[in-house]
């Protein structure tokens, strides 16, 4: 009498590998399907103009630049369109 259909211990071990992928890939096939969604959509890149007039603000915030610095360096990016 033949146990197991006549598969040998390479038959069982392929059969395990191929398991294994097999469910590797669907895990990974959910997570890539939910870390797309998370995304809320096409991000715009900043303009240079915008992202250093929100520099600018910012160290006007902390303290790192008086009121009449922050004025003048703002009209010299404004100036420079």
């Amino acid at each position: 009498m033949m146990w197991n259909n006549g598969m040998g211990w390479g038959g069982w071990l392929l059969m395990s590998v191929t398991t294994v992928a097999f469910w590797a890939l669907v895990v990974f096939g959910i997570v890539a399907l939910f870390r797309g969604t998370r995304d809320s959509g096409p991000r715009s890149p900043r303009r240079d103009e915008d992202s250093a007039q929100h520099i600018l603000d910012e160290r006007f915030a902390r303290g790192e630049i008086d009121a009449e610095e922050y004025h003048r360096r703002r009209q010299v990016l404004r100036s420079a369109h």
